[in-house]
């Protein structure tokens, strides 16, 4: 099965927080024979889900098809939008579907909070949502204290020990983090919509914006379906 992407894919440079973020809407010719996929996968937990870190549900690797039809357009795309060395080797993660399963009342703090990926210079994340948009989508945020909205290298620690600050002098609320609250101002949301691609930096601190009533769900019909690659050059 080909999971060809369509062309020429209509891409979208947009500005939050000041960063630069990339949206391509109908990005395959046939999504639902991804989500047909999706449904013949097996699912399992990720690991740390249960103890409160990570990732707060169920991957499965998505299919080798999509993964090289996404790669064939991820290396140039990303090279001329965000300036990077077109002789740098594309490293890729696998290609993994995404299900959102973690009740709220189940999340642990680092995962009622945003968070960032890598804080390698050009580590991105490609998100392609198979989920329409009473699922949220993707926020973005600067944080208070230090005033990020991206981690560098030099940030991590400085970063990492104000996190661990705040959540030991007063846990995050027993929910999915959305708005802003006193430690994180809201930039902006990328919105889920079924078929679109999204493509940001890493390093941005952000969080899936959950639709708890909606989107905890195992069935890839039914719930949070995404596709999730990361990428390094």
């Amino acid at each position: 099965m080909s999971f060809p992407i369509r062309m020429p894919p209509d891409v979208q440079s947009l500005t939050i927080g000041g960063h630069q973020v990339l949206l391509i809407d109908h990005f395959l010719e046939d999504p639902q024979a991804l989500v047909q996929a999706a449904c013949a996968s097996t699912f399992e937990l990720c690991p740390g889900a249960t103890e409160g870190k990570g990732y707060p549900g169920m991957r499965a690797n998505a299919p080798e098809a999509y993964s090289q039809e996404l790669v064939s357009l991820l290396d140039p795309l990303i090279k001329i939008n965000f300036g990077i060395d077109e002789d740098l080797p594309l490293r890729k993660t696998p290609c993994m579907f995404s299900l959102t399963t973690l009740a709220p009342d189940r999340l642990g703090p680092l995962q009622r909070v945003p968070h960032f990926d890598s804080s390698a210079p050009h580590y991105m994340a490609a998100l392609l949502y198979l989920c329409d948009g009473r699922h949220g989508g993707t926020g973005f945020y600067r944080h208070k204290a230090t005033g990020l909205q991206q981690i560098g290298a030099d940030d991590t620690e400085r970063y990492g020990a104000s996190i661990r600050d705040q959540i030991e002098r007063r846990p995050p609320p027993q929910r999915y983090f959305d708005a802003g609250d006193e430690h994180f101002e809201f930039l902006g949301r990328l919105p889920a919509k079924f078929n679109r691609l999204v493509v940001y930096s890493g390093g941005l601190i952000h969080t899936a914006c959950v639709n708890p009533a909606l989107s905890i769900s195992d069935d890839p019909r039914h719930g949070r379906l995404t596709v999730n690659t990361f990428v390094d050059f």
